[in-house]
């Protein structure tokens, strides 16, 4: 009896990335390449403080990050 294995596995990677204010993803595939994007800025959130708070960045992005 001969087997014939043939990989039919479709990889997909999820990248996330995060900064002081903003939280990206990303889904790449090895077939089809880049799937789906997103950028989530804090730049509304932080503006009336004049710079970043912290707190409220540590926030969004277990806010963004996480499912719901």
């Amino acid at each position: 009896m001969k087997f014939i294995w043939a990989s039919v596995a479709k990889f997909i990677t999820l990248g996330i990335e995060s900064s002081c204010d903003e939280t990206g993803i990303g889904l790449y595939s090895e077939q089809d390449g880049l799937i789906a994007h997103q950028l989530f800025s804090q730049v509304e959130i932080h503006a009336e403080y004049g710079g970043v708070v912290p707190e409220l960045a540590s926030r969004d992005h277990i806010q963004r990050v996480l499912p719901d």
